[in-house]
């Protein structure tokens, strides 16, 4: 019976030895021929009946020890552990009956089994992304000395990547030494920081209507009362953002100026002269999200460029173009805030992800990652294009054509509302994100925004079309 196993496991293409064997335990365990408490056969006699070296069944073992499936007893052997109550299959289903907030989308997306089609997720697929780039940078970092393998990495973060990063700012215009970069181990994990450092419970914070809507969920954790001014194609509605700021007195601004997260539009100079003045009018601060910035074809006007981190903080990360398994992020700011910034990472995550910063400047500084992105703009070019053309021809429309980025923001048919879209499309297994979880008034009913590099299966637009005319009024 081992024997005919190891045969079918190893048709699995791409499996190592170690990982055939704890295959094998595996389903032995879940055809219950091995129950709970069962003592495993010995590392020898395994080896033997596989036909593998003893250091490979001990891998697999020690592999299966952590993951909790075994139990090792020292002078005895290993056994099988006290496994949890049976998964039921009902459970892995799509929870309907959910809110569609902001969570439920994050949920969806992140939970979708790889079979999942993800067309409202707001990143690449991973054959978009530089994989061999990272494996590159990888095998560099396991050649490293042994800190950067083990020790925790300084309160600033990585002086060389500060380094790159100061000089890649530079390039779009924005002046920061090293000095004023902290790294921080995501975006999120940045807006953490600056609302932790800048915000007290009650304080008002401005967002764009609609804005990505992890910013809701963000603000309100740590109290903050939101509210929101539309978004025009431009950036915000100046008039109204004037008025805000006088009735409100907002203690801060969160935006997206080069790629805006979800309608994909970029902030004109005109209006972020105007944003930058009215801000030191209203004492206001301005955290600047950035991390599409790679992204772009043509460079967007920045605020942090026009205010010289003085009003504006500035922040990015590498999820979106390199890896969302190596969390990277960081704000620049001004100096005397980054101290305090400092101070409160040490307080909150001690030193940092040093191997992931690490990882992520090794794989900025191959030459590569260059070729890399500027073949991915194209591609998401024509992406863009194709998507825009298959959902207007179901009647669902673009809100405008951004100039770059995964993003489109579009409306529905008259009458139809996102969430009900939403909801029926999850049971054939796609995950979109309706316009509401972007909105803080709750305008946006009959939007959806779309990551055209996930919208590429012909399903979609099967199961789109299929819905539409179910839910149509």
């Amino acid at each position: 019976m081992v024997r005919r196993t190891v045969q079918m496991n190893e048709e699995l293409a791409g499996r190592t030895r170690v990982e055939i064997v704890m295959g094998t335990i595996r389903q032995r365990i879940a055809g219950r021929s091995l129950t709970p408490g069962a003592r495993l056969p010995s590392v020898r006699g395994l080896a033997a009946s596989m036909k593998l070296s003893t250091s490979t069944v001990v891998d697999a073992y020690e592999r299966l020890v952590a993951e909790g499936a075994i139990l090792s007893r020292p002078g005895s052997g290993f056994y099988v552990a006290n496994q949890a109550a049976p998964f039921a299959l009902a459970e892995a289903g799509p929870k309907l009956d959910r809110a569609v907030d902001p969570f439920w989308i994050s949920r969806q997306s992140l939970e979708a089994d790889v079979s999942d089609l993800k067309p409202g997720c707001g990143w690449l697929p991973p054959a978009w992304l530089p994989g061999e780039g990272m494996r590159r940078a990888l095998r560099t970092l396991a050649r490293a000395e042994g800190a950067a393998l083990a020790d925790y990495g300084s309160p600033l973060g990585l002086p060389p990547l500060r380094q790159m990063i100061s000089r890649r700012m530079g390039e779009r215009g924005i002046e920061a030494s090293p000095d004023q970069i902290l790294l921080a181990d995501s975006g999120t994990q940045a807006i953490d920081l600056l609302c932790r450092f800048l915000l007290e419970p009650g304080d008002t914070v401005l967002v764009d209507d609609p804005c990505y809507f992890n910013f809701h969920a963000l603000l309100r954790a740590h109290r903050a009362k939101i509210v929101g001014v539309p978004y025009t194609p431009s950036g915000p509605d100046l008039e109204l953002f004037a008025q805000t700021l006088a009735e409100h007195r907002p203690r801060l601004y969160i935006t997206n100026s080069a790629i805006h997260n979800p309608t994909g539009a970029t902030l004109s100079p005109v209006t972020a002269h105007r944003v930058l003045k009215l801000a030191d009018q209203f004492d206001l601060t301005i955290i600047e999200d950035d991390i599409f910035a790679d992204f772009e074809i043509t460079p967007a006007p920045r605020l942090a460029a026009f205010d010289g981190l003085e009003r504006v903080i500035h922040i990015g990360s590498f999820s979106k173009t390199l890896s969302a398994s190596a969390r990277c992020g960081f704000v620049a700011a001004k100096p005397e805030w980054v101290e305090g910034l400092t101070d409160l990472k040490i307080a909150t995550s001690f030193g940092g992800g040093r191997m992931a910063a690490e990882a992520v400047l090794n794989a900025l500084s191959d030459g590569g990652y260059r070729k890399h992105m500027e073949t991915l703009r194209q591609r998401l070019s024509r992406a863009m294009t194709e998507v825009s053309a298959r959902l207007k021809n179901l009647g669902i429309t673009p809100w405008l054509e951004p100039q770059a980025g995964m993003f489109l923001w579009c409306r529905l048919p008259d009458g139809i509302d996102a969430a009900d879209v939403a909801r029926a499309a999850l049971e054939k297994r796609i995950v979109l994100a309706p316009g509401n979880a972007f909105s803080l008034s709750q305008s946006a009913t009959n939007f959806m925004r779309f990551n055209v590099s996930q919208t590429l299966d012909a399903r979609v637009y099967e199961v789109l079309g299929d819905v539409l005319r179910r839910v149509a009024p």
